[in-house]
Order: structure tokens, then C-alpha cells, then sequence
């Protein structure tokens, strides 16, 4: 994609509440290098952006270069954007039992941390998995296996897991903030994990996020789980499915069924007025969508 096609944010002079909102962005296209996403953050005005390591549609990728490594470390974009996170490939499942799918998801999930070790990234975010009928109790189980095993195998990473909460959609884990305790509680190296919350997923699991008052709870459940300090990222995405659907459907905001005053409470919220806000919605080449929605949440936000 040609950098010089993407759209340019409006009115980037922020007034001092514009100042005071979390760092915001999107998942960024790697397309041509590493390194380009950043011409593409910074054309459309983001202080925020999560990437792949990888092609996020294949299980592996050619060792990278030092060169392809130092022109992502060294883009003047590394130190103007606030924040850059890694998001693990699609194939991945943690939870998956003994056989190809759980040895290549073990490799692949190894390979990926490494690459964003390297690209001096401070997490990557991943779908706990799916059981696939073995029970939740099961999947648990596993994901810790995997994950622990992988933390014993690379002493030297800084990068953590970032657990991403989910819809709910067939067996997958993670759709109740309980699961995600459970990882915690049963890791033997809680320093290195941490939770990424998205805003479509707990409203199709079903959480109650109408008003200020329900987030307030539903939030308090969460932090119950796994604590304040450990919502790391934010993906805020609408959600085209209803709530209580456990259908993993993006849709852009304003559109969906995620209320306003859920992405109001968010990005109000002075305990994550750091944490990069993340969005996953659809959106084509110039990213025009991507600016168009940037601007509605600032709108909900300061509205």
C-alpha cells in the first residue's frame, strides 16, 4: 500500500481535553516491511498502533534480518508513537490438545514472542484458545502448559502475554473474566502476563456495560479477576452481533451494539488514561475508516 494514499486525521490541534484522553490508534498493516506500518500510523494521526509479527493467516515466517529488525527500531516513528503492541496470527490455540495443531501453535506462539522481543515490543496480545469439547477445566489447563512452557524456554524476554477477553463463540476461553483468573492463578510466572479487554467481546459474552453504574460493576468483576494492574490494552471495537450473542462480529462505532457510554466510561477513566486503545474495525486501503472512527470516539469521549 502506497503511504502517500492514506487519509490524514482532521483537526489534529487537541484542545487540553483532547490532551487528557488515552493514546489511541489501530491494528496497523506490516504490508512491504515492518517498518511501514509506522508511515501508516503516522499519516493518519495515531499515537497508537498494534501490529502482526507475521503473516497472521500462516503457522511460520522466515527468520527475520537484522536489517528488517533495525529499520523498525530505528523509523523515527518508534519514539513518536506512544505505544506499539504485537497481536498473535489467528491460527494459534493455546488450548488445543496433544497433536500437530497444539505442537505447530507451540512453536508458532514461541516464534511469535520472540519476534516482538526483538521489534522491543512490551506485549503481544492472544486469544486464549479453544477446548474443542474438552471442557473448560482442560483448556486452562493447556494454555498454562503452553504458555509457562514457552516463558521457561526464553528467560531473557521482557514481552509479556497479553490475554484478550472473547465473545464466547463455539468453546473458546477467555469469555468469562473468571477463565482468565484462572490462568493467572495457576501460571508460574503471573509477572509475565497481563489481560487486553475488548469492548465487542464481553458485550457479545453477555457483560453489562449500558451506563456508567453497569461498567462500573462489570469492571470491578474484572478487576476481581485479575486485578487493575493488569488491563495493559484495550481493543476498542463495536460489535455487530447483540449482546449475549457470543458472535465474534466487529462492526464500526456507533454502529454496532456496544453502548456509548461503554467507550465514555473507558476512555474517562483516569486508572487507563496510559493505556493505548486499540481499534479492529473494518476499513480499507486508505484507512479512512480508521480516522472516521478515531473521531467518533473522541466525540463519545468528550461528548
Amino acid at each position: 500500500m502506497s503511504v502517500l494514499r492514506v487519509c490524514k486525521m482532521p483537526g489534529l490541534a487537541h484542545s487540553d481535553a483532547m490532551e487528557n484522553l488515552p493514546p489511541m490508534g489501530a491494528h496497523t498493516s506490516i504490508a512491504g516491511g515492518w517498518e511501514k506500518s509506522f508511515d501508516r500510523a503516522m499519516a493518519t494521526g495515531f499515537d497508537a498502533m498494534q501490529i502482526f509479527v507475521k503473516n497472521n493467516r500462516q503457522w511460520f515466517a522466515a527468520p527475520a534480518t537484522e536489517s528488517e529488525v533495525a529499520a523498525f527500531v530505528k523509523h523515527p516513528g518508534r519514539k513518536k508513537l506512544r505505544h506499539v503492541v504485537a497481536h498473535n496470527g489467528y491460527l494459534i490455540n493455546p488450548a488445543a490438545a496433544e497433536g500437530p495443531v497444539r505442537d505447530n501453535s507451540r512453536r508458532a506462539m514461541r516464534e511469535e514472542l520472540l519476534r516482538a522481543e526483538s521489534l522491543g515490543l512490551p506485549l503481544i496480545v492472544l486469544h486464549p484458545g479453544a477446548h474443542l469439547g474438552d471442557g473448560v477445566e482442560t483448556g486452562i489447563r493447556r494454555i498454562v502448559e503452553l504458555l509457562d512452557g514457552i516463558i521457561d524456554e526464553t528467560p531473557c524476554c521482557q514481552c509479556l502475554f497479553a490475554l484478550e477477553t472473547t465473545a464466547g463463540q463455539g468453546t473458546t476461553i477467555g469469555h468469562e473474566f473468571g477463565h482468565l483468573g484462572a490462568i493467572l492463578a495457576a501460571t508460574r510466572f503471573p509477572e509475565r502476563y497481563c489481560v487486553c479487554l475488548d469492548t465487542a467481546h464481553i458485550v457479545a459474552a453477555g457483560h453489562e456495560v449500558s451506563s456508567e453504574a453497569a461498567c462500573e460493576k462489570t469492571f470491578a468483576a474484572l478487576a476481581g479477576e485479575v486485578g487493575w494492574e493488569r488491563l495493559r490494552v484495550f481493543h476498542l471495537n463495536d460489535s455487530k452481533a447483540p449482546q449475549g450473542s457470543r458472535k465474534d462480529r466487529h462492526e464500526h462505532i456507533g454502529m454496532g451494539h456496544v453502548p456509548a457510554a461503554c467507550f465514555r466510561y473507558i476512555l474517562r477513566h483516569p486508572k487507563f488514561r496510559d493505556i493505548p486503545m486499540i481499534l479492529e474495525t473494518p476499513k480499507g486501503e486508505d484507512m479512512r475508516e480508521d480516522v472516521e472512527n478515531l473521531a467518533r470516539l473522541r466525540e463519545i469521549a468528550l461528548g
